[in-house]
């Protein structure tokens, strides 16, 4: 209530069924009352009687539903619910947010176009043993090489993926360039391969096969692939997605809680699924000038020594920082300053021993 009053009027709200009590209803009505609010959508798992039930009900608490959607939902799907009411009559003017959103998403048809030449590739960044600047591994990241607007980055272009329902395609995809390339650094078979993986990718066990099959074909062991699981996906995960993380667990692959530190992660939660790694988001590490940013890095480090996971640092951009970082015990960490992401033709010229020893030679 606090948020919507220092935001003002709101158009509509997202209400999960999920919640237990009458706190969603008083909610609601309390924001009705207050004409604060002036529609809902509602999201959750129920059977489909009850999703019919809802659609007909018409209003909630005295707002008006604009449609019931699956959890998780899709981008696209609010999407599309949003544009089909229109959003008039039930909030007595029209809002183009919706329109204005789908026209600035890359266009679908592009993206699948893209997707089939092979325009989406792996980039490839560094991760390092912080004490002698060794390689610890290689965080694989989501490039868009646009025939005609240059090289994109995920921010031009996931809430598309997302949106189009595309993402686990590009995963796919990712997943076999870095495989491959592991074929051909032969000598560095061994190099452990990380990649961001949402948590809703994990609701169907479809992926989960696709990654044992594609380790079976290129014949490696499920200890080369980390997968970077974000923090604010974990909050409330359904057993089904507890399974399928569990069965990577299971096939050797390592998992990674990544943005630690930026959002309500519940600790209870690093005991329970098999984590065998904790990476600090950046933005944790920005100022580490006073005593207070010392304490953030410190109590991560103890609760990761505590749980027995490994901690990785990433965003570090200059020497000071990396200093600092080695001095207050930090192990493992990645940044621009260490190494830039890379194509996977760069990539391979770095991994020659010219490449590694510039580098060394660079940070020494």
């Amino acid at each position: 209530m606090d948020q919507i009053s220092r935001a003002g009027d709101v158009d509509i709200i997202i209400c999960s069924l999920d919640h237990k009590g009458l706190e969603g209803l008083d909610f609601l009505g309390r924001t009705r009352e207050k004409q604060r609010v002036q529609a809902v959508v509602l999201c959750g798992e129920c059977s489909a009687d009850l999703h019919r039930a809802l659609e007909s009900l018409g209003s909630l608490s005295g707002l008006p539903i604009l449609g019931v959607l699956s959890a998780p939902f899709k981008l696209r799907s609010l999407y599309e619910l949003l544009l089909r009411y229109g959003l008039r009559g039930a909030i007595g003017q029209p809002c183009a947010a919706p329109q204005t959103v789908l026209s600035m998403l890359p266009n679908e048809v592009e993206i699948r176009r893209s997707l089939a030449l092979g325009h989406f590739r792996g980039w490839y960044q560094p991760k390092f043993e912080l004490a002698d600047a060794s390689l610890a591994g290689v965080e694989v990241l989501a490039r868009w090489e646009h025939p005609s607007k240059g090289v994109l980055l995920p921010k031009d272009f996931l809430a598309a993926m997302v949106a189009y329902d595309l993402i686990d395609e590009m995963f796919k995809q990712l997943l076999d360039q870095g495989l491959m390339l592991l074929q051909t650094l032969y000598q560095h078979a061994h190099l452990g391969l990380a990649f961001n993986l949402h948590i809703s990718q994990l609701i169907k066990r479809e992926l989960v096969e696709h990654i044992k099959t594609s380790l079976k074909r290129h014949r490696f062991a499920g200890s080369i692939l980390t997968f970077e699981l974000a923090e604010n996906g974990l909050s409330d995960l359904c057993p089904t997605t507890r399974k399928h993380i569990f069965e990577l667990h299971n096939m050797g692959c390592n998992l990674s809680l990544d943005n630690f530190g930026s959002g309500f992660f519940s600790l209870s939660l690093l005991s329970q699924l098999p984590l065998s790694q904790i990476k600090l988001d950046a933005s944790v590490i920005e100022g580490i000038k006073g005593a207070h940013d010392h304490a953030l890095i410190s109590s991560a480090q103890a609760l990761a020594h505590a749980l027995g996971k490994g901690l990785v640092i990433e965003g570090i951009s200059n020497r000071n920082m990396l200093e600092r970082l080695i001095n207050m015990g930090c192990t493992l960490g990645q940044g621009y300053y260490l190494a830039r992401p890379m194509s996977g033709h760069d990539f391979q010229n770095w991994m020659s021993q010219e490449g590694i020893e510039s580098h060394l030679k660079k940070n020494s």
